[in-house]
Order: structure tokens, then sequence, then C-alpha cells
């Protein structure tokens, strides 16, 4: 599709101008300054919800003049388009076919993807913000006693006192720091396997394959990590306890995924388009038509 920022007519402007549709200024026609929670329409009892993943959704004006070509549509009572994640939800009559809607966003330019590829892409995209956040937050669970108990005893003059660095010191040869390291080393477990999950996927393929990857590389330098640590922490083995590099490392790698261009995931820095299809009206209003949202809970 045409780059309309460049001052190009796009296939979304002729589908507008055709139906005597004029663009929006600066995103939707109906945003007010006053919008302080995500945008409702009435949509009939009978109607159904549809969601597309598309590609071509860049500006925030090609969101609201896709939801006004959309809304102009027979049968069509709620449309959201979100550009962040690429989705279109389509509230609409049962009559009206998904074929129908999907050859009409197709009309406009976009690219659509086939089958159940939007529900697969808004369940990645919440599992990669699920992962995003489970290494930060455990991370920092890690990184908090570290910084409290186990760096002031490895960089004396940098924290406290000498005598409060021997109370320290005191704390972690005793039996009391089996239950501190086991915390530790639980916390860090966890934040790998849940954030790094796909890629442990990805590198035990590789490995099978008989391939190293940089993916490989990761993973195993983690675990070897991991059970350096275990092993100093819980035998008779001499060596430092490094649980907190592991969670910094998967934090780190997590985050670049993420947001960087180390490895292409789904936007998910906004809410998912929930799908309302009347069944949550509140029953004392039953009677009247269903509210449903239409800006995707931003």
């Amino acid at each position: 599709m045409p780059d309309d920022r460049h001052g190009r007519s796009t296939r979304l402007d002729a589908a507008a101008r055709e139906r005597g549709i004029a663009a929006p200024v600066g995103g939707r026609p109906d945003a007010s300054p006053d919008d302080a929670g995500p945008r409702t329409a009435r949509v009939p009892e009978p109607h159904v919800h549809d969601t597309f993943s598309v590609d071509g959704i860049e500006t925030k004006r090609r969101e609201g003049l896709l939801e006004a070509v959309l809304l102009d549509r027979d049968g069509v009572s709620a449309a959201s388009a979100t550009r962040r994640n690429g989705t279109v939800g389509i509230h609409h009559d049962a009559d009206v076919s998904r074929a129908e809607l999907r050859d009409a966003l197709e009309a406009c330019g976009l690219v659509v993807a086939p089958g159940d590829a939007a529900f697969e892409v808004r369940r990645a995209a919440q599992f990669a913000s699920a992962r995003v956040a489970v290494a930060v937050l455990f991370g920092l669970m890690v990184a908090t006693p570290y910084i409290a108990v186990l760096y002031p005893t490895r960089i004396e003059w940098l924290f406290y006192d000498p005598v409060t660095v021997q109370y320290l010191q005191s704390i972690l040869d005793s039996s009391v720091a089996t239950h501190f390291f086991v915390n530790l080393g639980s916390l860090s477990g966890i934040a790998f396997l849940v954030a790094c999950g796909p890629m442990i996927k990805r590198s035990l393929a590789a490995a099978t394959a008989g391939r190293v990857t940089n993916e490989t590389a990761f993973v195993a330098g983690v675990v070897a990590l991991f059970g350096y640590s275990t092993l100093a922490a819980f035998t008779a083995f001499e060596g430092a306890v490094h649980y907190d590099l592991v969670a910094y490392a998967v934090a780190g790698v997590t985050l670049w995924n993420h947001f960087g261009v180390g490895e292409t995931t789904p936007d998910t820095a906004s809410v998912e388009e929930p799908v309302a299809d009347g069944s949550d009206a509140p029953a004392d209003a039953a009677e009247e038509e269903p509210v449903a949202m239409t800006d995707g809970g931003r």
C-alpha cells in the first residue's frame, strides 16, 4: 500500500472517496480531547464479532479512515483498527460473511492473514508481554537481595562499614544462607524457563539438528552459569554464587528481543482488543443493546 505520509493516494483513500468519507484529521473522526477511557458502540444483540490480522495500518490516520470505511458498510455496527498490533475487529450482522469482510479489507489495500492467524498473533503478543513482565519482575526480586546483602560482602569499600559487612558475612556462613540461595535460585530459574521458553525450544531443536546458533550458545551459557552457582551455593564447591548474572542475562535478552532488533516479536505495548459480542451486558439492562469495545481497550 503506498505511503500516504508522502502525499500519495492509497487504495484506502480511494475506497473512502467512493463512499464520500472525509479523512479524519489526527486519527479517528469521533475522537475528543476528553476521552478518558475506551470508546464504546452499541451493537445489536444478534451481531457477531470477527477479528483479522492485517498489514498496512501504519498511521493513526489510516486507523480512523479504515474504521470509517468499515462502518459505512451495510450490516456493520462497530469496527476498530489497531496499528500497533495489526488487528481489525468488526461487529457485524450474521448475514455478512467473514469472506466478505476479508475482501473489503483487501480492497482497502491491506494484507490480511489467513485463517485464525489473528488469534495466533494476539495470543503470541500476550505471551511475549507476559515473558517481559516475568523477566523484569523476577530480575528485580533477584537483584534486591544481591544489592542489600551479597554485593557489600564482595565490594566492602563501596557499601557499608566493616562491622556491617562482617555481620552480613556471618549470615551467609550460617544455615540461613541455604534458604536465601534457594529463593534466589528458584527466582532466577523460573525467570529463565518462562521468559526464555521459546528460545530454549529453538535451541534444543537446533542442537538436535546438529546446528549451533547464537541462541544455543546463550542457553548453554545460562545453564552452565546456573549449574555453577547451584554447586557453589549448596555443595562444598568453592565459588561465587551468580544467580544475579542469570537474572540479568535473562532480563536483558528478553527486553532486547521484545523492543530491540534481535528477534521479531509482536508489538504488545497496548492491551489487546477484547472480543465483545454483547454477552457481557449488565443483567439490569438486558433489554438494551449491548455495548462493544471499539478501540482495542486503550
